[in-house]
């Protein structure tokens, strides 16, 4: 699925920087090579933009990379959170940038949801961006305040309609892929609770450790830890099958609704101006580094699922996210400002 950067045909100026040899700093220029090659890319630091607030699955699979690629590319690359409206703020900016060292993490919520559920977006999530690479799917976990009365999803359900729209859940606000999960589990479990969008997964949790609100679902690294000192109650994965990480814990098929499957996704976009030669070193990087053995461990030790792919597979995905979820948005009528 990947290949090894020592291999890959990079631009005569980047293979002679690198002279073979990835992860080892800042290169410096090779004489005489600036007057007869082009430039070589990174050649400063390059910007790794989040389009929600600290404190998401987000923002660990970004920085779980950021670290990695950094080695690879001889660059720092930083993480720069950048919140609002649903993500459309970051992704409009990007997709403006013209510094070549600008990127942005992808998402089903940016990529697959809010195609669906503006009336207008101030990006073409298919032209305005290159995918680079699939980075992560991260497992969606449904939880609740310890406070309330249900050990389980179906416990969960029977209290949820004995109590119709005076129950409440959280998301990271409106289309965000924890409102996704949620409103898709109601569709599946025909049950009535109460939506309250907030600006960021952060924020949303803070609300939920403190017991002001009742449920949310979550993906798995921006919670786990709280899942493991009891301060939140896991329900019910979303997964196919039941996580390594929490195996006392049923997913939401086999409480009761079969083929029921709820994952979020991350992945590394670019610029649609971004050129060539370094749209390929940047893919080659970015997959290498989110296989790294480093990477692979952080992100396993929150639950979540290191991928990797080529541009290729990653914009093949995000057609096929867009077709998936299409239906079910309007269907369930999914509006920004609900």
């Amino acid at each position: 699925m990947t290949q090894d950067l020592d291999n890959v045909d990079f631009p005569l100026s980047r293979r002679r920087l690198l002279g073979g040899s990835l992860g080892l700093g800042a290169v410096a220029a090779w004489p005489g090579a600036a007057l007869a090659q082009p430039a070589a890319w990174p050649s400063k630091s390059v910007r790794f933009v989040v389009p929600f607030a600290p404190g998401g699955s987000s923002e660990i699979v970004a920085r779980a990379t950021a670290a990695e690629m950094a080695k690879l590319l001889g660059q720092s690359v930083y993480v720069d959170n950048k919140p609002g409206a649903a993500g459309n703020v970051a992704m409009q900016e990007v997709a403006r940038a013209e510094d070549q060292h600008t990127l942005i993490l992808g998402h089903i919520g940016t990529l697959a949801v809010n195609p669906f559920i503006f009336d207008k977006l101030p990006y073409d999530p298919n032209k305005d961006f290159k995918p680079i690479s699939l980075l992560a799917k991260v497992p969606s976990l449904y939880l609740v305040h310890p406070s309330v009365p249900a050990n389980n999803l179906k416990e969960f359900i029977a209290l949820a309609k004995s109590r119709p729209g005076r129950m409440n859940y959280g998301s990271a606000g409106n289309g965000s892929a924890g409102h996704l999960a949620f409103e898709y589990l109601k569709m599946a479990t025909n049950t009535f609770i109460v939506h309250v969008p907030y600006r960021g997964t952060g924020p949303q949790l803070t609300d939920l450790l403190a017991g002001r609100l009742e449920a949310a679902s979550v993906g798995a690294p921006a919670v786990m830890q709280f899942i493991k000192t009891g301060k939140l109650r896991c329900i019910a994965t979303g997964t196919p099958q039941r996580l390594p990480q929490l195996p006392d814990v049923p997913t939401v098929a086999e409480q009761g609704f079969p083929g029921f499957e709820m994952t979020q996704w991350y992945g590394l976009l670019a610029p649609a101006n971004l050129a060539a030669p370094a749209s390929a070193i940047l893919a080659q990087a970015a997959s290498k580094a989110v296989l790294s053995p480093v990477a692979t461990e952080h992100l396993s030790k929150e639950a979540a699922i290191a991928v990797g792919s080529t541009p290729a597979d990653f914009a093949k995905f995000i057609a096929q996210e867009q077709q998936r979820w299409k239906p079910v948005l309007l269907r369930a009528k999914v509006r920004p400002d609900n």
